[in-house]
């Protein structure tokens, strides 16, 4: 499903086959590095299923799908450039196909957004940022294991350094004055988010 979305969406702006499954291989390909065990192609597909029940709500609706798609290609536990290594890229294989530089630079802008997930003045924005969070509000047995997941992604760091780090990410949710910025995503996950958020943090202490 997720290789026949995003060939059908570049379908649409180059007629050149190999092109596309060239950037289709390289988004698999990096997605499914060894390193990676939440950051997958999984997490691309869930949050395509929940951007779709808003579709009609998303102005620009390709631009938004090819943020996802890009927004964490580059991904290293250890570095602080990704979102912006990640929109980079975007922008690079977005020109090889001729997409409109107007929506290269959203698309752009969009990536580098699920940094802070700060309230943005575009509202595709804010759907893309809130579909990027929707594990937070979850089940609490996928909370759990996607907690899981994240640790092995930061396995290089120990606890002491890796507990400090998930607190402070943590806590910086908790102060936002609501975790999902649209009010669909805050009405569907906001509550149970904030309870698996101060669960977690609870853990720490115990």
């Amino acid at each position: 499903m997720l290789t026949d979305t995003f060939l059908q969406l570049v379908k649409k702006y180059s007629k050149d086959h190999e092109v596309a499954n060239n950037l289709w291989l390289e988004i698999f390909t990096k997605y499914s590095e060894s390193k990676r065990h939440y950051h997958t192609v999984d997490h691309l597909e869930a949050m395509i299923t929940d951007l779709k029940a808003v579709k009609n709500k998303i102005e620009d609706w390709d631009t938004t799908l090819f943020a996802v798609f890009y927004h964490d290609i580059i991904y290293k536990a250890s570095s602080s450039t990704n979102e912006g290594d990640s929109a980079k890229l975007a922008m690079k294989r977005l020109s090889e196909i001729g997409y409109p530089g107007d929506k290269i630079a959203k698309c752009a802008n969009m990536i580098i957004a699920t940094k802070q997930h700060e309230l943005s003045e575009d509202s595709d924005t804010n759907f893309l940022i809130d579909a990027d969070l929707t594990i937070l509000g979850k089940s609490a047995e996928d909370y759990q294991k996607y907690t899981e997941q994240i640790r092995e992604e930061y396995s290089i760091y120990p606890d002491f350094m890796y507990t400090s780090g998930r607190k402070k990410a943590l806590q910086h949710f908790l102060q936002m004055e609501s975790i999902y910025k649209t009010e669909y995503f805050q009405r569907k996950y906001g509550i149970e988010a904030k309870t698996n958020i101060e669960n977690e943090l609870q853990s720490f202490k115990q």
